[in-house]
């Protein structure tokens, strides 16, 4: 029996994230979530789409990783997809931190999970979760290929000009101190996409990513490659975010500790979950921030204008850094589903040969599409991203030939 399933495994602080996929045809057998790990009203939502059947929910207490990985995989199990099933071909982990060591999936192994440890200090939030997910699955299936989907590894190709910070060389190096980016698996999805519904190579484009959820970030992608992104060492630079600053001077922090008299750990928590849009007008939802503002809400246009004002110079700065713009993709929550950003976005850039078409921009829809006047010098498009897509395309070239 062929060997074509991978489960995609994206493992938070106190939630799971699945998605099993037979590769053959990229189709999804069953999605879930579970959250709220480690408390008594923990909750796993599974739904069977192989079999086409309803979604089920069971509430009640899951105490850590191992236990919910059991559950989902009780569950996977009454469809008759269980994680002893021999049509298993590998997990595919998203791991968010990767550094400069990993560039593309890696087969996890003693030494690719002491790397991943060794990065905590620059993702505290994010590769802990991770590294208990893959231990959790390696246990629970120690004989099936383990493999690790970098969020960090389509932006490795950053030339030195862009991922180096202007600061002394041997402190940078001796802390880890770059610009790794983040959100890779989404560019590098959507950056390809782009290229196929423009009917051509990815290595004969040139795309402005946007990627715009509640986490926010840009990348320019020449040929296939990212040359610049938004995000730095942590996903706080760059663009505003739903409660991330984005992009502010590095001496509002001094001013924080030695006027504000804040902590570390105030500031931190200021910039990462307090600021953004929430910081800025209360809301990190842009409908909600869109209806406040039809209601004539002041702080909710300036919110909303100050977006717009750093996504509009991150477009500008990545037109420079690439030349020639083939095209700008608009993907994740907002990118896909706000017409408003995505008109705002492109105002007054019709030198640059941007425009959106009204009609066009107002469809609603699950596929790629261009928004675009019909003979745009640059297409505008929206790319629906597809993270756990890519993640299971990856980890299944890796360990799934031979299986078919």
């Amino acid at each position: 029996m062929s060997s074509s399933r991978v489960l995609v495994l994206n493992s938070g602080s106190s939630s799971v994230k699945y998605q099993l996929l037979d590769m053959r045809d990229s189709s999804r057998l069953a999605v879930g979530l579970v959250e709220r790990i480690g408390e008594e009203t923990s909750r796993l939502k599974h739904t069977p789409l192989a079999s086409g059947g309803e979604s089920r929910e069971w509430t009640g207490a899951i105490a850590d990783h191992e236990a919910a990985l059991k559950a989902v995989s009780a569950e996977l199990t009454k469809d008759g997809l269980g994680l002893d099933s021999p049509e298993l071909a590998a997990i595919g982990h998203r791991v968010v931190h990767g550094g400069k060591h990993f560039t593309e999936p890696t087969v996890i192994d003693d030494a690719v999970l002491a790397e991943i440890e060794r990065l905590i200090p620059v993702a505290p939030l994010h590769n802990p979760a991770n590294l208990t997910g893959i231990r959790t699955a390696s246990a629970l299936r120690p004989d099936l290929p383990q493999v690790a989907v970098f969020d960090t590894a389509f932006h490795t190709t950053m030339p030195e000009s862009a991922a180096r910070y202007a600061i002394d060389v041997e402190t940078a190096d001796a802390h880890r101190i770059r610009r790794y980016g983040f959100h890779g698996t989404s560019h590098a999805y959507v950056s390809r996409a782009t290229a196929e519904l423009l009917g051509k190579a990815p290595e004969d484009v040139n795309v402005i990513v946007l990627h715009l959820g509640n986490g926010a970030s840009a990348s320019a992608v020449r040929g296939g490659k990212c040359v610049d992104t938004s995000m730095g060492l942590t996903p706080l630079e760059g663009l505003v975010m739903g409660t991330r600053s984005g992009d502010m001077d590095p001496a509002v922090i001094f001013h924080l500790a030695r006027v504000g008299g804040m902590s570390i750990a105030e500031i931190d928590t200021l910039l990462n979950k307090k600021s953004g849009l929430i910081g800025l007008c209360g809301d990190n939802d842009m409908r909600e921030i869109r209806r406040r503002i039809d209601e004539g809400d002041e702080r909710a246009q300036l919110a909303f204008d100050i977006y717009i004002h750093r996504l509009k110079k991150y477009i500008g700065a990545y037109y420079a850094v690439l030349g020639r713009v083939d095209a700008i993709a608009f993907t994740a929550g907002v990118g896909e589903n706000a017409a408003p950003v995505r008109e705002a976005a492109v105002a007054g850039l019709e030198q640059l040969g941007l425009a959106v078409d009204a009609e066009l921009n107002a469809v609603r829809g699950d596929e790629a599409r261009l928004i675009s006047p019909a003979g745009a010098r640059v297409a505008v498009a929206v790319v629906p991203t597809d993270e756990e897509l890519e993640i299971a395309t990856q980890t299944y070239a890796l360990v799934g030939k031979g299986n078919g």
